[in-house]
């Protein structure tokens, strides 16, 4: 990541408490400490069993059956709760927590979860539609924190978000990052080289899930852009002037 988050000046307005945010942060550090708890193999193996593996969902592959733990259509909800490394892990739980909770405030716990799980899903299906041969697990909360990260750029873009920029920390507009954080994704998944072993395309599904489901989802009452004009690098459409 170019800039990572570390908080942001962005109050809850109406919950006292992100619980599913947290919960999800404590349940994906529960699950890798299982993974890695029990050594090289029992880590391999929960990654086959319930990662989601491109290849399983077409049925062009299969797996041994002392493996086989979900049918693969449900592996597209527990590839979320996976991380293949420390920092892997660390990124993504820094990002939900820095931007989850105010996407929960704005839709209210249960409807947050079932938009989290959904973006999941849908990042999980973009990556299949490219990769429907694939054999190598995908794991990892990305996806659906990407869709955190759309549904963000969308309500509160002017919101101000600490990172360290090379050493200095610094407070930017949420806007800059997410679109900067938008524009590597589309660079890594088009550029050929780069991280190979990154979903780049399951991110960007996510991203744009999460745009596109944040306005049915959230309250009425939430408006977005913090209800204010949108930033010039977020504008939907140009307006059109008025003649008088």
């Amino acid at each position: 990541m170019a800039f990572l988050p570390l908080m942001d000046n962005n109050p809850r307005r109406s919950l006292r408490y992100p619980w599913v945010t947290w919960g999800l942060i404590v349940l994906c550090v529960y699950i890798f400490f299982e993974q890695t708890a029990g050594g090289s193999h029992r880590y391999l193996s929960i990654i086959h069993g319930f990662g989601f593996i491109p290849a399983l969902l077409s049925g062009t592959a299969s797996l041994p059956p002392e493996l086989e733990q979900l049918p693969p259509f449900l592996t597209l909800i527990s590839y979320q709760f996976l991380h293949g490394s420390f920092m892997h892990l660390l990124g993504n739980m820094l990002f939900l927590f820095v931007f989850g909770d105010n996407i929960e405030d704005s839709m209210g716990h249960l409807r947050f979860l079932a938009f989290y799980l959904i973006c999941g899903i849908t990042a999980g299906l973009v990556h299949y539609l490219l990769n429907a041969e694939a054999t190598v697990p995908t794991i990892g909360a990305s996806g659906a924190v990407s869709g955190v990260l759309g549904a963000y750029l969308l309500l509160h873009p002017r919101s101000k978000i600490l990172v360290p920029v090379i050493i200095i920390p610094l407070f930017i507009p949420a806007w800059i990052l997410l679109i900067v954080w938008f524009v590597m994704q589309v660079m890594g998944a088009t550029g050929g080289d780069g991280y190979q072993g990154v979903a780049w395309w399951a991110h960007i599904g996510g991203f744009v899930t999460g745009l596109l489901l944040v306005i049915p989802f959230r309250y009425k009452t939430v408006q977005l852009f913090d209800g204010r004009p949108p930033p010039q690098g977020v504008r939907l459409r140009r307006q059109k002037k008025r003649r008088k």
